[in-house]
């Protein structure tokens, strides 16, 4: 691996451009460090909710919206933003050099990890259509959206049956549909899902297809091993069948659980001296946009603390 110099070594470089990198760089900006955030894309998955309800000060606010104000507030600050998708990393004598897919290189005296994770999806021709309108992959974030109408929840993890369950206080019917003959989730879990007369369980079953042309209208549901579908109408879809984290580029630097996410303590540490983490890459449960800025919060005070000690 070769990287070529830099005349400029930035104090702290924030690999990923969503709610916990633009966190991280506002406060690591108010505390005088030197911030540089290279993103392949900026704002994340939040840039996806076309509404959000549940960020304090906000009573309503697109995800967009939310995430260029972020951008623009690190911006004030100082930090030091471009469009670039970091993709090695090596560290010498202190000293982390990142260089993108571009082949730019990039000098900094410690780092933050917070590109995120992406939901799996359901791999259907009409999916990308509906994301954001119609297909959500949070059910917290949009579940008050569908009030009295009906939904699909597809998973059979705790995640999903969480899920359903707080649909089934807002939705007037969900569909529960898992490809397997029994859930992998908790059984105090599962009870509580087969108690509630508006969930409706299906299982060995996937959706073979999502119908609607400006909005969802329905979803044609079949048996895993093939035979006859069934349409079922529903107004939205609830996908929850876990996230994948593209962190493949630092797995010979950083330790991964089995599901390839960074490990990080309360301190949003690393293994590794002077990288700490945040967000949905980590280990910290709950996929949120707030929670994702206050874990970007601490890893940047955690980072300045760092930075502090190595300079005395």
């Amino acid at each position: 691996m070769h990287f070529s110099l830099c005349t400029f070594v930035y104090d702290l470089i924030i690999i990923g451009g969503g709610p916990a990198g633009l966190t991280a760089a506002i406060y690591a900006a108010r505390r005088a460090v030197k911030t540089l955030v290279l993103a392949k894309e900026f704002g994340g998955q939040a840039v996806y909710a076309s509404k959000v309800e549940n960020f304090p000060g906000f009573d309503m606010i697109a995800g967009y919206e939310l995430m260029e104000k972020m951008k623009a507030q690190a911006e004030h600050l100082g930090a030091e933003v471009k469009n670039a998708e970091a993709n090695e990393i090596k560290k010498e004598n202190d000293i982390f050099f990142i260089r993108d897919k571009d082949g730019n290189s990039h000098e900094g005296k410690s780092l933050i990890l917070s590109f995120g994770a992406v939901p799996r999806k359901l791999g259907l021709p009409n999916e990308d259509k509906f994301k954001g309108n119609g297909i959500s992959y949070c059910a917290t974030c949009d579940a008050p959206f569908y009030r009295n109408k009906n939904v699909a929840v597809v998973g059979g993890g705790n995640a999903a049956l969480d899920a359903a369950l707080l649909l089934a206080k807002f939705a007037k019917q969900v569909y529960l549909i898992h490809r397997r003959d029994e859930f992998k989730g908790e059984v105090v879990r599962v009870n509580e899902v087969k108690k509630l007369s508006n969930i409706e369980i299906i299982l060995n079953s996937e959706v073979k297809e999502i119908k609607g042309e400006k909005n969802i209208t329905g979803v044609a549901v079949g048996k895993v091993d093939g035979g006859e579908t069934q349409d079922l109408e529903v107004n939205g879809i609830f996908v929850e069948i876990g996230h994948i984290v593209e962190s493949d580029f630092v797995s010979k630097m950083v330790a991964l659980d089995e599901q390839k996410q960074i490990i990080v303590n309360n301190k949003n540490e690393t293994n590794v001296a002077g990288v700490f983490a945040a967000g949905d890459a980590t280990t910290v449960p709950y996929k949120q946009i707030v929670i994702a800025a206050g874990e970007g919060a601490k890893a940047a005070l955690s980072a300045y603390s760092y930075l502090q000690k190595v300079r005395s």
